[in-house]
Formats: structure tokens, sequence, C-alpha cells
């Protein structure tokens, strides 16, 4: 543990260190870069800022830091239990955001985001939410600092996950499963397929849409992908590496669930800092589903952030923003596309990503359940999957490693999802290659 006196006060910026910088997002309709005028319509100023930084550190605000105090610095924990039933010779450490009032790590970002449109006199905010983690974090920000919030909820997870909705509901926010009759955009997808049962692409357009209706008084907000999102979230990586400082020793490889980067962004990049500015060579593994596999199937373009194209274009490994996902329980993964950073760092092979299929993930959540007594969210099971494959290879390999996941959430509120496992009604998912080349056939052609 570290004490408050010990919490991080600046989050960590990436790009400062990335010898290659990450593509400009582009305006859709002239292809030039976007500029921070044409952003500030949908975010708040400051956020946009922080999204053009090329700054090392950004000072976290003292308002921002007073409200991380009440769950933050968060644990870093030795799984023994774990590496006992592997008979493993490596050692895993999992840093547990579970510990947050919603959680998960989405309020890492949530709180910054919500301050900074309160300061600018915003009273108004929507978004999308997946797994409902995201809009459960943003709904209890805004309960604390006064703005009204409408959340568009992938409606496949509004029905799998109805205490997240109550969750949000507490907290003062309206929840509308996605798509839906209320924006041009839901009643559009409705019309094509009326069981549709979305995506956040989806949910995403609709938050847009609406946010857009009202630009005076209304702002638009987004838990994953841009820069400023995955920026605020190093807190968790910038802890962990203290941590380890004081417990003498450095992780050989570090894992983080990938939907759209903002847990693995979290975790991986104040390691990956080391790697870009010391010269270390610690390992930084994504691991998304096999079901919707951006990183490990899809084509570095230029893509629309959501699927009906209000989003500006940015440079991603996509799937195609009319990729509709599986409909699998980890809600918070099914995106189609990851953000600027995280692929310009995978182009560049300063990352890896692997996908795992969705039994495997449950396999995983259920063994770290019986040995470390946590039910994890079935997102960060996918990260205890893939540290269970990294410990069982080096058990083959007869090596010690030293292996750090993000535990991203708890899954107490996803208890529908292991219930649905238990009763056999769970199975892989396996995405044609025809399938993805249909979806990514029409992306523009600007990265040769």
């Amino acid at each position: 543990m570290l004490s408050e006196d010990e919490m991080p006060q600046a989050w960590y910026n990436i790009v400062a260190d990335m010898k290659n910088k990450p593509l400009p997002v582009l305006n859709p309709q002239t292809r030039e870069p976007v500029t921070r005028e044409q952003l500030s319509v949908l975010f708040a100023e400051g956020v946009v800022d922080q999204e053009f930084s090329q700054e090392r550190y950004i000072e976290i605000p003292e308002e921002v830091q007073d409200m991380y105090r009440i769950w933050r610095c968060t644990p870093l924990v030795r799984a023994y239990g774990l590496e006992k039933a592997l008979d493993t010779p490596a050692k895993i450490y999992f840093k547990n955001e579970s510990t947050s009032p919603i959680g998960s790590h989405k309020l890492n970002t949530a709180i910054p985001q919500v301050y900074y449109n309160y300061k600018q006199g915003i009273k108004h905010l929507t978004t999308e939410t997946g797994g409902g983690q995201w809009g459960s974090a943003l709904s209890f920000a805004c309960s604390k600092f006064g703005l009204d919030l409408k959340v568009f909820m992938v409606k496949a997870s509004y029905h799998q996950k109805p205490y997240r909705k109550l969750m949000m509901n507490t907290w003062g926010a309206d929840v509308i499963p996605s798509p839906s009759n209320l924006t041009d955009a839901g009643r559009a997808i409705l019309a094509q397929d009326p069981d549709c049962l979305g995506s956040l692409g989806m949910a995403i357009s609709e938050a847009v849409e609406i946010a857009m209706r009202n630009q005076e008084t209304t702002r638009y907000t987004l838990g994953s992908v841009l820069n400023y999102v995955l920026m605020h979230q190093t807190i968790i990586g910038e802890e962990a590496v203290k941590q380890f400082e004081k417990a003498g020793e450095m992780p050989d490889i570090v894992i983080g669930c990938f939907g759209g980067g903002s847990n693995f962004a979290g975790i991986g990049f104040p390691f990956l800092r080391m790697n870009l500015a010391e010269g270390r060579n610690i390992r930084v593994v994504a691991v998304e589903p096999q079901s919707c596999p951006k990183l490990t199937r899809g084509v570095f373009q230029y893509d629309f952030g959501d699927t009906t194209g209000l989003t500006p274009l940015i440079p991603m490994y996509t799937l195609g923003h009319n990729f509709q996902p599986a409909d699998i329980h980890a809600g918070g993964l099914r995106y189609h596309g990851a953000g600027a950073i995280v692929s310009q760092l995978l182009h560049d092979k300063l990352i890896e990503a692997v996908s795992v299929p969705q039994m495997e993930t449950f396999e995983a959540g259920l063994l770290f359940a019986n040995t470390e007594g946590i039910i994890p969210a079935p997102e960060s099971a996918h990260a205890i999957a893939q540290a269970i494959r990294e410990a069982k290879k080096a058990k083959e390999e007869g090596v010690s490693k030293t292996i750090l996941f993000n535990l991203s959430g708890h899954g107490l509120i996803d208890m529908y999802a292991y219930e649905q496992y238990f009763a056999g009604n769970l199975k892989n998912f396996t995405i044609s290659d025809e399938y993805i080349r249909s979806t990514t056939s029409e992306l523009p052609d600007i990265i040769k």
C-alpha cells in the first residue's frame, strides 16, 4: 500500500516520449487535422487542451486529488493463491482498481472530466456505456458536481446488467437503452434492424447527437479511446511503479484487458515510459475478446469512433465502424476500434496484443475468485486469462517471471454473466475473415 501522501500528483502523457507521434485526428469533411475549436464544441475546453498537449506530465487539480483520495491509492496485491493453484515459479501481482466507489477504474477519468465541465459552466452531459462501469462512474461524478447526465447504454448490457442501470439511477442519471428512438441515429439503426442489441459505436452516435443539439449548455463525455482519457488513467500505473519500487523489483510483463484502451493504458503506459526513456524491456500486453479482435485482426486506418459517422476520423486499428460485435458478456470490450496512441504503439511494435475466447475468460475468472476471493468483472477476466497463460509458460520454461495485471473492476454487478456460464448458455464466438473484410472494405484509404 501507498499512503495518501504518496498518491501521484500528475498524470503521465506518453506522447511526450513517443518517437513516432500518433497521427492527427481529422475532420471528416475536410480531412484536415481537427482544431481545438472544433473539438471544444463536443468536449470541455480543459480536456481539449490535454488532448493536444505534448507535455510529459499534467498536474492533477487539487479538487480532483481530493476526490481521488476517497479510494486512492489502490492496493497492489501478490496473488499467492493463484500462484499456488498454477504451481508456477512466476510471481503474479494485480492492481486492485475494484476498490473504487463504483467498483472499477473508470472514476479515474470520470471525476476530472466532470470537473472540467463544471468549471466551464456546463450543466448537462451525455455519454455512452457498454458494460455499465463508465456510466456508473460518470453518474457518481456528476452527482458530486451537480451536473445532469443522460447515458445511452448498449441494449445488450441494459438487459444483462440491470443493477448497473440502477446504480446510475441512484446517482441521478437518465439511462436509455441504445439504439433508441430518441435520436435520428437510433431510429435509422432500428429501421434496418428492429431487434438490434446495440454496440458502443451506436451508443456513441446517440450521445454525440444529443450533445450537438444543445451546444450552449451540454457536452459529450467519453470513457476511453481519446488521448486525455488514457492519460487520466495513468494514475494506476504511476502508483504501481512506486509500489514495485518499494518492493524492490519490477514486472517483466504488464497486462490489461482492452476495449478502447483506458485501463490498459492506465496500467501499461507508466511502465512503457521506462522502456522508452530508460531502455528497459518490460512487455506490455493488451488482451481483447476473440469476438472483437480489432488489435489482432483489424486494419490500421482512419475510421469514425461511432457507428453513424458523427465523430472525427481517428487513426486506429479497427474492424470498421459498421462492425456488429457478438453478444458477449464483457460489454465494455465490445468496441470496433482502438485509440490513436495505442494504435501507433502497436503499429510500432512497442506493445503486444492477444485475443482470448469467452469461455477461457470465465474459467480464468472462476479460478481467480476461488484463489483470491474476488469475483472479477468479465472484462478484467480477460487480463487474468492472459496472466494465467504467461504463468503457465513460465512453468514450462522453468523460469521465474514477475507478472502484473490490472484488475480493472469486480464482477458483483455482473453475476448474471456467471449465472449464464453455470447454466451452460455461453459459447465462444469466432469472426470470419469475410465479415471483417466486409466491414473494413469501405474505410477511407488515408493511411498508406
